[in-house]
C-alpha cells in the first residue's frame, strides 16, 4: 500500500553528526543563472551538514559554468556537468542522478538555484529520508499557501496545476509539482531503470507519480516558496502545454490500466 505521511518533521539540530545519511548531493540544473549560482553554492556550503553540490549546466551563454569552475571548492565539494546544449530539466536531473549513483551518493536533492527554495530547509528534507522516507517533498501548500512575492497569476496557475494533477493521477499530495525534493538512492536506481523520459518541468510530477505507484514511502514537509531573486523563469507556454498533456497521459494510463 502506498504510504504518504504529511506530518511535520522537527528541524535538524545544528550538528553534522546528527544525520545518518553519509553522502547527500544537491543537484542544481542551470541555464543562465550567473546572478544566483555562487550565492546558492555558498549557502549550501554554510549548512550544518556535509553536503556536495552538482551543477548541471546547459552551456549557459552568461558564463554560469565558468563561475562554478572558478569557485574555490570546485572539484572538492562542488562539481559540474556541462552539457553541449539546452536539453531541459528532466534530462538534466536524469544525468545528475546517474552521476550521483556512479559516485556513491546516498540521497539526491532537487532544488532551484535561484533561492526560490530556501537552502536552510535542506536538513529537514534529509532528516525525513534519514528517518525512513524514500522521498521527502517540500510542499508550498501543506499548511495553507506558503508563497512569497509571487504574482497572482503565477500562484493561481500553480494551485490549478496541483488540482489538475491530483484529479487526473489520484496522487494524494498537497504539492505534486514541487521542485524541492530529497530522494533516496534506492528510488533513484528505479527511476533510472524506469522509462521516465520527460524533459521539462513535468519530470518533477512524473517522478512523484512513479514513486507513489511503486509503493515507496513519501513524506511531505512544509516550506516557504519565494519568488526568484534574480533572472527570469524558464517556465514558458510550450512547457506548460507539454506538462498538461503529459499529466493527462499519466491519468489516462492510470484509468485504462
Amino acid at each position: 500500500m502506498n504510504h504518504v505521511n504529511s506530518s511535520i518533521t522537527p528541524v535538524l539540530a545544528d550538528t553534522k553528526s546528527s544525520i545518518k545519511i553519509q553522502r547527500p548531493l544537491v543537484i542544481l540544473p542551470t541555464f543562465n543563472e550567473a546572478d544566483n549560482i555562487i550565492q546558492i553554492l555558498e549557502a549550501i556550503e554554510e549548512l550544518p551538514i556535509r553536503i556536495s553540490a552538482l551543477v548541471v549546466d546547459d552551456s549557459s551563454p552568461d558564463g554560469t559554468a565558468e563561475m562554478v569552475i572558478n569557485h574555490p571548492s570546485f572539484d572538492k565539494n562542488i562539481f559540474l556537468l556541462k552539457r553541449p546544449m539546452r536539453r531541459g530539466l528532466g534530462s538534466a536531473y536524469r544525468e545528475g542522478f546517474q552521476w550521483a549513483l556512479k559516485n556513491g551518493y546516498d540521497v539526491c536533492l532537487q532544488m532551484d538555484s535561484d533561492f526560490s527554495h530556501n537552502p536552510n530547509d535542506i536538513p529537514r528534507l534529509l532528516k525525513a529520508v534519514s528517518d525512513g522516507a524514500d522521498i521527502a517533498i517540500g510542499s508550498k501548500y501543506l499548511n495553507g499557501i506558503s508563497v512569497v512575492n509571487w504574482p497572482l497569476h503565477r500562484l493561481c496557475l500553480s494551485i490549478l496545476a496541483g488540482v489538475y494533477t491530483r484529479f487526473l493521477t489520484g496522487m494524494p499530495l498537497s504539492d505534486p509539482t514541487s521542485g524541492f525534493n530529497a530522494i533516496h538512492r534506492t528510488v533513484l536506481k528505479e527511476i533510472i531503470n524506469h522509462n521516465i523520459n520527460s524533459d521539462g518541468y513535468v519530470f518533477l510530477i512524473e517522478i512523484k507519480y512513479f514513486v507513489w505507484k511503486s509503493g515507496f514511502s513519501i513524506k511531505e514537509l512544509p516550506i516557504i516558496f519565494t519568488e526568484r531573486r534574480n533572472g527570469q523563469s524558464k517556465l514558458n507556454f510550450s512547457i506548460k502545454v507539454h506538462s498538461a498533456i503529459r499529466v493527462l497521459q499519466l491519468g489516462l494510463g492510470r484509468i485504462w490500466n
